[in-house]
């Protein structure tokens, strides 16, 4: 998979997840749907995987990013930071094929410059810098 499919792919799922904590009534498979007609099936087929791969694993996935924030509870992270985190450390520790960290860390950093507010690349790479340094 090329890196621009993986990095949509990453995106799609940042918006998924971002949805589903506001309306968590609805499957994150509807969400999805409203996409797979404009992408690629590589990309919907990945960002699928990252969503249910942090859906399933997301108590050890935030059990590792609370280990790493000293200042910060999970909860109380921005909703679009937290999501980044998430993705990011479902690939860096609990991914089948999990990814180089170095890799993770930069696209998690891209992702909060184009989605997150002015800090948000920053205190992503210092987080996720901590829960790769931690584990």
């Amino acid at each position: 998979m090329k890196l621009t499919a993986r990095r949509q792919a990453r995106e799609l799922a940042l918006q998924i997840l971002f949805q589903t904590e506001f309306a968590p009534q609805i499957s994150f498979k509807t969400f999805l749907e409203v996409f797979e007609q404009s992408l690629d099936a590589e990309v919907t087929s990945y960002a699928e995987t990252l969503v249910q791969g942090v859906q399933s694993n997301k108590e050890k996935v935030d059990a590792k990013i609370q280990a790493s924030s000293a200042h910060w509870k999970v909860e109380r992270m921005a909703t679009i930071d937290r999501n980044i985190l998430r993705i990011a450390v479902y690939e860096m520790k609990f991914a089948s094929e999990p990814i180089k960290e170095n890799i993770a860390i930069n696209e998690a950093v891209e992702i909060a410059k184009k989605y997150g507010t002015t800090d948000s690349a920053s205190f992503v790479n210092g987080l996720l810098d901590q829960v790769g340094k931690a584990y």
